[in-house]
Parts: structure tokens; C-alpha cells; sequence
């Protein structure tokens, strides 16, 4: 399958696979629903339909027939945020309970933790039907709304798509799209260790560690979403130190994304 290569970087970033109000956790590398939702809202999806067939297309293709392979160039920084909600409301007019009646003032403040990561930098493959993902890329650089990395407060940094239609996208993963490392190489080292994540059991290394994550979305919809389970496998690539981006890697990636480093 040909595919499209999307850079998510930004000064922090949330990918949270499970949640409860007061505590919201963020997996360490982008969830299949906040990327598929990053492309319904760009396009312009409200959460009903978002993962409805594209019918305007040729063969109504959908989000469920993409395929994605993350490679983890920086991992980022854990760090959690504090924040309070409804406390110094006056009475009346605080948070209200599930069954519509206002919190008692002792009990209007809320507490939540929420879990960023800072710095970090993942590179993905999209692979799908080549008209899906023209339709993507269109609309993630003319957005309908703004994209974000996991939660709205999470900027992306520019380039966020690298390629819009690549022949071999791993190939590009593993060997060309330059890489973002928190440190260069150290001298002479040939290759650097790369993380990354695939939905399907890479061929080329078949002890691949395997785990289960309840990220496919099965409907968005806010009164009704819910999420089926799916397996991911991770490995380390050992890459060529050469694609270290440098302490620019904004000059690396310009040069990239216009073809002057590597024609496709």
C-alpha cells in the first residue's frame, strides 16, 4: 500500500486510552483513536459521523482500512498537570451532580490530574487506499478544525505531514525521513536504537513484544462512544546514526519534505 507520513511533534502532547474524570493517563506514543480523530477533525467530522464510509470517494472508503506504524524518535517527558474546577462558585451556581442538582459548597471543588508528554516526537506511516489518504493529507494542511496532538491545549509543530504519497512508507520510516533524537550519536556509532509500533507482527523480527490496547473506536459519538481492544507489537530498530536531523532538525525536515534529500 502507498502512504502518507505525518510528523507529531509539539511542546506537549496526551494520548489517553483510558480515563476517569479525576485522573486522565496519556499511553507513551499516539493512540489509534486520537489519530483518527485528528483526521475526522481536520476534515471537518462531527463525532457522529466521523467514522461514517467516505461516499464521496471512489470505493466509500474508511478510517477502519488504514493501517499505522509509529516509530518513536523522542519519547518525551512524563509530567502531570494539577487542575481544580467549580471551586469559589457561589451557591447555586457550582458543578452539578449526575442527577442535575448543584454540588454542596464544601464539596464544589474538583481535583484532576492530567498526564502530558513533553517534547516528544513520533513519525507515522498511514497506509490505506490512496484516495483516503490524499484526502487526508488535503485536510490536515487545510484544516476544517484545528488539529491537535491527543487534547485541544496540544499545538502540533509544523511539518505535521511530511509525504502525502510515498510507495514504501516503512521503508521511508526506517531508512530516509531524518530523525529527532534527544542527543546525537555518540562518534562512530553507525546505527542509533529506535523504538517502534506496528499493528501487525513484523515479519523481521518475529519475538516482537505483543500487548493489547483498547484504542479502535467504534463510535465517537459522546452519549455512546466505545472502543474495541486491538494488538499492537513493539521492537527496536537499529536505524543508521546518519538520520540524526541535528540540533536543527527543522533545516533536516525542510529539506526532506521538498524532495531535495530523498526523491520519492
Amino acid at each position: 500500500m502507498s502512504g502518507l507520513l505525518l510528523r507529531l511533534a509539539g511542546p506537549q502532547s496526551s494520548w489517553g486510552e483510558s480515563a476517569a474524570f479525576h485522573d486522565r493517563l496519556t499511553t507513551p506514543f499516539p493512540t489509534r483513536s486520537a489519530l483518527i480523530g485528528l483526521f475526522a477533525a481536520a476534515e471537518g467530522r462531527p463525532r457522529h459521523t466521523a467514522l461514517h464510509p467516505h461516499r464521496d470517494l471512489p470505493g466509500a472508503p474508511c478510517y477502519t482500512d488504514l493501517v499505522l506504524t509509529i516509530r518513536i524518535d523522542r519519547p518525551g517527558t512524563p509530567h502531570t498537570d494539577f487542575h481544580t474546577t467549580g471551586g469559589g462558585r457561589p451557591p447555586g451556581r457550582g458543578l452539578r451532580t449526575s442527577d442535575g442538582r448543584h454540588r454542596p459548597p464544601a464539596k464544589s471543588t474538583l481535583v484532576t490530574h492530567r498526564r502530558y508528554l513533553a517534547g516528544a516526537v513520533f513519525t507515522v506511516a498511514v497506509q490505506g487506499p490512496p484516495v483516503l489518504l490524499q484526502r487526508i493529507a488535503d485536510t490536515l494542511e487545510q484544516p476544517r478544525w484545528a488539529p491537535f496532538l491527543g487534547r485541544r491545549s496540544c499545538v502540533p509543530d509544523e511539518p505535521l505531514v511530511l509525504r502525502a504519497s510515498v510507495p514504501d512508507p516503512v521503508g521511508e520510516l526506517t531508512g530516509h525521513v531524518p530523525l529527532t533524537l534527544d542527543r546525537p550519536p555518540p562518534p562512530g556509532q553507525d546505527t542509533v536504537a529506535v523504538g517502534f509500533l506496528w499493528e501487525h507482527p513484523p515479519p523481521h523480527t518475529p519475538a516482537a513484544t505483543e500487548h493489547h490496547l483498547a484504542d479502535t473506536p467504534a463510535d465517537f459519538t459522546p452519549a455512546t462512544r466505545r472502543y474495541r481492544m486491538r494488538p499492537v507489537w513493539h521492537t527496536t530498530e537499529h536505524l543508521p546514526a546518519a538520520l540524526y536531523a541535528g540540533p536543527r532538525p527543522l533545516d533536516r525536515l525542510t529539506d526532506y519534505v521538498l524532495n531535495q534529500e530523498h526523491p520519492a
